[in-house]
């Protein structure tokens, strides 16, 4: 069976830590991830760390902050206090967080194109006759 979840995105606030009673750090945070088809569309993406990770997070990223994540998908569920129906929770548990690049980094990095705007229109056969299969 397999539950891998990759993100990459920008965190929607700074990550919030908390300790367990036991004294494990825990790190919440929500990635906004566009959608591939439609770059208009923005998903919010719950994300939890935990120990080591979850350190690391708190340090080098801040509201903004471009992340990729690997890890799983987790769910869960509770009653909601006002009207007692159950809710159902999703988060993804990350394993693994890396820098993405910055604002500067990726207006930097993007590639000349050399395109003018100007073309020329060209005819091309499309029968199947030329093909060489």
């Amino acid at each position: 069976m397999l539950n891998t979840a990759v993100l990459q995105g920008r965190l929607t606030a700074d990550p919030e830590m908390r300790q367990t009673p036991q004294g494990v750090f825990v790190c919440r945070f929500s990635v906004a991830v566009a959608r591939d088809y439609d770059r208009d569309q923005t998903d919010f993406i719950d994300v939890t760390a935990w120990r080591k990770t979850a350190e690391f997070i708190c340090k080098y990223f801040q509201k903004g902050s471009a992340i990729l994540v690997e890890g799983r998908i987790q769910t869960g569920s509770y009653a909601d206090k006002e009207t007692g129906k159950k809710r159902r929770t999703f988060e993804v548990v990350a394993n693994n967080v890396h820098f993405g690049e910055s604002k500067a980094q990726k207006h930097e990095t993007e590639p000349e194109t050399g395109y003018d705007g100007d073309y020329t229109e060209v005819d091309v056969d499309t029968s199947d006759e030329d093909l060489p299969f």
